[in-house]
């Protein structure tokens, strides 16, 4: 692996306290390029612009996915990834999918580690703070046919990062749009899932929804996940989310709650879950909490779930399901509590 470091860090201009999401970025870059049927030597090299052609097929025709991960500072200073055994494993199931290269786990896994090590100081070990990875593949032959690239370049950048969202959020179940049908890529890290998103949430947005709640692209009646996040209801003392089908991300956070609740002896359910069954759990009381689960958004509660033109505020909870699990899901990956699953990987 080819390493050339940045001559001064830019981390003394970088101000803490105010981190918009995903808008600062770490000195250091992970760049490999796929020409002639193989995947070349990954170099790390300081943040910058990327070269590309205008004839760029990405930039054409949408062949690109990426993943989103953590590291994490513990208070002994050690820096931390969580699970990236997963992500690696949804990065080729994606690639798969859209005809691209499987990432070979060099490359992806020691690559990440030392790009991570070399920015380890971007690690903040502050409550509530982590640096954001991301890691993307995108087709660069130039070419404008529309067929499957044959180049591709893989890239990793970070992010230090505070959390996505400060507060409980407002969703509107979402009755038009789709965001993925069944046989589609609705289960990958697609760039084209997002962006097709973006129109029918900024519509949400202006009439003051924080993210659409997205249902079953045939007859919008069953829920599937929101924009950011894959979703949970508790409904009385039961967890419930909706099982896994092609049309929905097979979230890491997810499959961690699902591990965590059951070492909590909640009782959990995967199931399909219907807009008609929510709604009668909250007029019959028995929908007592709400809450996403994502790689950024960590648990968000919710604090509201609208329908059409009704709006349903859920009870605010002592004994809060999302709190607990939040609590111990971050213990695991701050270093704080033992990892008996094994799931955090120092660097």
């Amino acid at each position: 692996m080819k390493i050339n470091k940045i001559k001064k860090s830019r981390l003394e201009t970088v101000d803490f306290e105010n981190l918009p999401f995903g808008s600062i970025f770490s000195d250091h870059m992970l760049i490999c390029e796929f020409k002639n049927g193989k995947w070349n030597e990954p170099e790390i090299k300081p943040y910058g612009p990327l070269k590309l052609s205008p004839g760029t097929q990405a930039l054409h025709y949408g062949q690109s996915i990426f993943e989103g991960m953590k590291a994490f500072k513990s208070k002994k200073d050690n820096v931390l990834l969580f699970r990236p055994d997963k992500n690696f494993e949804r990065i080729n199931n994606s690639a798969k999918r859209l005809s691209i290269p499987q990432i070979p786990k060099d490359v992806f896994i020691d690559g990440l580690k030392a790009l991570v090590r070399i920015d380890s100081d971007w690690v903040s070990k502050r409550d509530g703070y982590s640096l954001y990875i991301r890691p993307f593949v995108f087709g660069s032959s130039e070419c404008i046919k529309a067929n499957s690239s044959n180049d591709f370049t893989f890239v990793i950048i970070t992010s230090p990062t505070m959390n996505y969202y400060s507060d409980p959020i407002d969703i509107l179940i979402e009755q038009k749009f789709t965001r993925a049908m069944k046989g589609g890529v609705g289960y990958t890290k697609a760039s084209g899932n997002y962006a097709a998103s973006f129109y029918p949430t900024s519509l949400a947005e202006e009439r003051g929804y924080t993210q659409l709640l997205w249902t079953d692209g045939i007859n919008h009646e069953n829920i599937e996940e929101s924009g950011t996040m894959n979703i949970w209801f508790r409904i009385e003392d039961k967890l419930v989310t909706p099982k896994l089908t092609d049309s929905i991300l097979p979230g890491v956070t997810r499959n961690s709650i699902l591990t965590l609740a059951s070492e909590m002896n909640l009782k959990v359910e995967e199931r399909t879950i219907s807009i008609t069954e929510i709604i009668n759990s909250f007029k019959n009381k028995t929908l007592l909490e709400a809450f996403g689960s994502g790689t950024a958004v960590v648990l968000s509660e919710i604090r509201s779930i609208s329908y059409k033109e009704e709006k349903y505020y859920l009870p605010n909870q002592e004994d809060s399901y999302c709190d607990k699990i939040k609590t111990k899901l971050v213990s695991i990956q701050r270093g704080d509590i033992e990892d008996t699953n094994n799931w955090t990987v120092s660097v």
